[in-house]
């Protein structure tokens, strides 16, 4: 008598293969990509070789391919109306912190020379691709504060 196992993806009994006795998954497409894709996340966390392969392959194919995310939004305007309304719901549910603030200047550091990313103050709150990158250079130090 053959045993059964079940499915880690689907949760489905199935009868492993002869030559696969520690199956977990059973042979439904749905299942195989799950295998797939299970396997794939824990090489990416574990393997650090195979996700530098792999950054460097999504590097080379975002080059070759410069144009996909903006054809795409074209083509599927269900998907851009969807990301931007969640990205309104985002907006409203944060505070008063900025998106990307990682370059905020507080009050109590002086601007330095430097490159800087300049954008317009009424988009400053939202990372955007229509920013400058410029070079601020400082003449003199600010005054010393009176002892």
């Amino acid at each position: 008598m053959k045993s059964t196992h079940l499915c880690l993806a689907c949760g489905n009994a199935f009868v492993p293969l002869p030559h696969v006795p520690h199956q977990r998954y059973c042979s439904e497409k749905a299942c195989q990509r799950a295998r797939r894709r299970d396997w794939q996340n824990r090489r990416l966390r574990t393997d650090t070789d195979y996700r530098d392969n792999q950054a460097r392959a999504q590097a080379k194919w975002r080059i070759t391919h410069p144009n996909y995310w903006r054809e795409y939004r074209a083509a599927h305007p269900a998907y851009r109306e969807r990301n931007r309304s969640m990205q309104r719901m985002r907006n409203a549910r944060r505070t008063f912190k900025p998106i990307a603030n990682m370059d905020v200047i507080g009050r109590h550091r002086t601007l330095g020379s430097g490159f800087y990313v300049l954008c317009h103050a009424d988009e400053a709150s939202i990372a955007k691709m229509n920013a400058w990158t410029v070079h601020i250079a400082v003449l003199s130090a600010p005054a010393a504060p009176p002892i």
